[in-house]
């Protein structure tokens, strides 16, 4: 049965009393200090933080590692007059699970156990909650059983999520895999193609081969022509964005002296997801680089997302014994793997008002959670998601990675900057994002099909009316510094701009109703452009060769003039992205990198690479997530934290809560 434990350990224990009645007669630091688990001077000085942090008192003391997490409930237990129960998932009533959905149960963070006949033989439903007993569980319990006596027991959170993880497995996995899909399927990558598609595609590719059999030179000129105007489109639509996003920088600056005045008291509690697969060697580095983080720590809570076929990870990440903000939630195994599905489950568990997504390399700027509030409160009630950038702290490590950070550079500081500015759906990057928690949940989370759910979920928002801005604040990373990882993590990004644009020109006439036609071309032609200009990059290449090599031998298929634009639009698309590539160098003050955007005509060609390895793999695995490697750079450290203290700040102890 599920242990009960005794709420006072004295031998006397007080009587119980009612609910209603014991607030005001016993308080929680008195009972810590009754247990001997504060000195008066802790308590004094917990006290004395609350009153400028304004978070409860056993947040406080669990996040300085005074306390460990049964300990508090002990207490809040005998504050609360309840019984505490230290509930085993193998004792909680499956028929009786299934009345309670797992999403309110995770957000308000109570369980039903059983149902139990008391000593005059009625039956009621024992309840194990990790807060206050309160009427308004009761309501729940009587309104989905019709058992109307309700006994209401505490327990920790964490008693509570491995409860949720293991008998609510199965819904989930269902909500994190399928919700959207089932919500809104029109809105979900999980139906690659859609008849209509399909059809098109037919008629275009029965068109193309009928030309080829009737009018081979005619048919030529016309695809050679449509390429090239596709293409001069896109690299005109980016050179005019990010024109402006170097004359405006960015919509939502926040100045230091904003960040300066807000009050510690009125900050939001933030939830930080960190979905981690296979990188058990930098689970420790992750926890350094939060502890940088200017927020209060009782107002942090920290999801640690590990896959439950990584038991490498678990154990580092056990065996870095977190603080008690860190709660590591182990992801039940389910197809398609994808990290928009774990972070789907992180979803239902976050109690902030606030999430946000960083990877485990992440290394963020300490103000950038306060940055991101003030954003938000400037922004209005239509701002669902404000993106910070992202740059590379191991950018002159080899050529690769001094590509990528210009690359990236150029990106972040102007071209989402121009989007922003002309309010264009602006395509998120994989982390760093911060939500509105409410607002993302009825955005549907994160689409598990989609390998690109970043760049989705921005385009999204835009077409359900959300808006997305951008911050000056960055979050820096590892680049990829080998060639066969960025291949891999690249065409994963392009394959998902690839099916972002198939879900949202499913209804052409209907996005462009939604979201208005200036937006929807700027859509079309950034998100679908792109991988269209990487893709025809080779052939105009081709055609460049063939006339240096033997000059006018493209004039017998193609006309002069077609052989020329054909040549200027390789030449111009080159020039916009070294010219780009040269401002995000002066932007960011890299002066060493300036010289390396002149090989930016080489990157993008291992980009075209990677584009035809995104389309075969569209094709014939749509869903596969390319996983990348991290923790290959040698400017990653991960053993360095002082020992005696956790990766947080705070001093922890020996025990592992699993």
């Amino acid at each position: 049965m599920t242990a009960f434990v005794p709420v006072d350990p004295a031998p006397a224990p007080a009587p119980r009393r009612a609910h209603g009645q014991h607030a005001a007669r016993e308080r929680l630091g008195d009972v810590l200090l009754q247990h001997g688990l504060l000195t008066e001077q802790q308590l004094a000085e917990a006290l004395d933080h609350q009153q400028r942090v304004g978070a409860p008192l056993g947040a406080i003391v669990l996040a300085r590692g005074w306390v460990t997490r049964r300990q508090l409930y002990v207490a809040l237990a005998q504050v609360w007059g309840a019984d505490l129960a230290f509930v085993d998932p193998v004792e909680v009533d499956e028929e009786l699970a299934r009345l309670f959905p797992a999403a309110l149960l995770a957000r308000e963070t109570w369980v039903p156990l059983r149902v139990e006949r008391d000593a005059a033989g009625e039956r009621r439903v024992v309840v194990a909650t990790a807060g206050r007993p309160s009427a308004h569980i009761a309501e729940q319990v009587v309104q989905r059983t019709g058992i109307r006596r309700v006994r209401q027991v505490v327990t920790t959170d964490w008693d509570v999520q491995r409860a949720l993880r293991t008998v609510w497995r199965e819904e989930l996995v269902h909500d994190a895999v399928q919700s959207l899909a089932e919500r809104r399927p029109d809105e979900s990558a999980s139906t690659v193609f859609v008849r209509k598609q399909v059809v098109l595609a037919g008629l275009l590719l029965a068109a193309l081969i009928a030309g080829i059999v009737l009018d081979l030179p005619t048919t030529l000129v016309v695809l050679t022509a449509t390429v090239n105007l596709a293409v001069a489109l896109a690299v005109g639509t980016k050179a005019v964005i990010s024109t402006v996003g170097t004359a405006w920088e960015t919509v939502e600056q926040v100045t230091d002296e904003e960040v300066a005045a807000l009050d510690d008291h009125d900050l939001p509690v933030y939830t930080i997801l960190v979905p981690v697969y296979r990188e058990a060697g930098i689970v420790g580095l992750l926890m350094r680089n939060l502890a940088d983080l200017d927020y209060p720590r009782e107002k942090l809570e920290i999801l640690l997302l590990l896959e439950e076929d990584d038991p490498e990870t678990l154990a580092a990440a056990l065996a870095a014994a977190p603080p008690d903000i860190v709660r590591i939630v182990v992801v039940p195994h389910s197809l398609p793997k994808t990290k928009p599905r774990a972070c789907n489950v992180g979803l239902t568990f976050a109690r902030g008002q606030y999430v946000v997504i960083y990877d485990a390399e992440d290394r963020p700027d300490p103000d950038q959670l306060k940055k991101s509030i003030v954003a938000f409160r400037k922004g209005g009630d239509d701002l669902v998601c404000v993106q910070a950038a992202l740059n590379y702290f191991n950018a002159r490590e080899n050529l690769l990675t001094r590509m990528f950070t210009l690359e990236y550079s150029s990106w972040f500081d102007y071209t989402l900057a121009g989007l922003d500015k002309l309010r264009l759906p602006i395509p998120l990057g994989g982390t760093s994002n911060h939500f509105r928690t409410d607002l993302l949940r009825d955005l549907g989370g994160w689409d598990p099909y989609n390998v690109t759910e970043d760049a989705d979920l921005g385009i999204r928002a835009s077409a359900r009316g959300h808006r997305v801005a951008v911050v000056n604040s960055t979050t820096y990373e590892e680049a990829n510094m080998a060639v066969g990882n960025w291949i891999r993590q690249r065409s994963r990004w392009i394959k998902g701009y690839m099916q972002t644009v198939l879900v949202h020109t499913r209804h052409p006439w209907r996005l462009v109703r939604t979201v208005g036609p200036r937006q929807a071309a700027g859509f079309g032609l950034l998100i679908g452009g792109t991988p269209l200009m990487f893709l025809a990059t080779p052939w105009l290449y081709a055609m460049m060769i063939a006339e240096l090599v033997r000059p006018g031998v493209l004039v017998s298929a193609l006309p002069g003039w077609l052989v020329q634009v054909s040549l200027a639009n390789l030449l111009l698309g080159n020039g916009v992205i070294i010219y780009l590539s040269l401002l995000a160098g002066f932007k960011r003050r890299t002066y060493g990198l300036v010289p390396f955007a002149l090989l930016s005509p080489l990157y993008w060609l291992l980009h075209s690479i990677a584009s035809y390895k995104a389309l075969w793999q569209l094709l014939v695995n749509p869903f596969y997530w390319e996983k990348t490697q991290h923790g290959l750079s040698s400017h990653v450290q991960v053993d360095d934290t002082p020992a005696g203290l956790g990766e947080l700040g705070v001093p922890v102890r020996t025990e592992v809560h699993a």
